[in-house]
């Protein structure tokens, strides 16, 4: 039976990850606190990693508890702000180093997902981040965990095991992650970013070819394939319904599957 066996969520989104043993669900069936703020420029536009690989050399690590976010770049003395009153330096740190005037957004019903139609965390085994690394020579899963950025992890399962959380005809696979029920919808659709170190910034040679070439060879029987107009796709998008807000998931938790919907 799959065992929940990590939880990631990124405070401020394109930053770096915070390992939690428990999320709250949101209103906006997001985790509390995941991509709960956005970089964005003068014209409301995001700056994160699609735009821009200078990003990656930023170093983030947060106190959720006391709400510090420490932030700093390499041979450079890390400097701590306060995540709610002490945003204009946060600001100005940020505005420095990429050289041109930011903001942080909040959002504390949704966060900022990627997947506004399917907000809620995406979805891996950790069997599969073992797997598609080796499809790199010299990479890891802790390196495609960076890469790929998802907040659930899986354990007890094969690679790819989760191709079965969502359907040929698009219509959402229930199921169960302990008390909270969630909504497997389709295999995620992947961008620039995991092309790229996620501490560097550097670009892995022909990452994109790779992936899609093996993506599609060890695709799983199980695996929808109508769902696949592309190879580049890989983790699980979810949706969380209003009823499951305030269920707390946590590392342990065992997930079944509820059926088709």
């Amino acid at each position: 039976m799959a065992k929940l066996e990590r939880i990631l969520i990124y405070p401020i989104k394109s930053l770096d990850p915070v390992s939690i043993n428990q999320a709250k669900i949101l209103p906006g069936g997001s985790l509390e606190h995941d991509r709960e703020f956005c970089i964005v420029d003068e014209n409301g536009t995001w700056v994160n990693g699609k735009r821009t690989a200078r990003i990656h050399q930023i170093r983030s690590q947060f106190d959720l508890k006391t709400r510090l976010v420490t932030l700093s770049l390499q041979n450079d003395r890390p400097v701590s702000f306060h995540l709610d009153h002490g945003r204009s330096g946060i600001e100005g740190w940020l505005s420095d180093y990429f050289g041109f005037r930011v903001f942080l957004k909040q959002d504390l019903n949704t966060g900022f997902p990627d997947d506004p139609v399917s907000p809620g965390p995406t979805l891996v085994s950790v069997a599969t981040l073992e797997q598609a690394a080796s499809w790199f020579e010299g990479m890891t899963a802790e390196s495609l965990r960076s890469r790929l950025r998802s907040n659930l992890e899986l354990s007890e399962v094969p690679a790819f095991w989760e191709e079965q959380l969502y359907s040929a005809d698009g219509s959402s696979i229930a199921f169960q992650i302990g008390d909270v029920q969630i909504e497997g919808i389709n295999p995620c659709a992947r961008c620039v970013v995991p092309t790229r170190d996620a501490t560097s910034g550097d670009r892995y040679p022909q990452f994109q070819k790779v992936f899609i070439t093996q993506r599609e060879k060890e695709l799983p029987d199980w695996a929808a394939k109508e769902r696949f107009d592309h190879y580049y796709r890989m983790a699980v998008n979810t949706r969380i319904a209003p009823s499951e807000t305030g269920k707390v998931l946590k590392v342990g938790d065992t997930l079944t599957r509820s059926g088709t919907s």
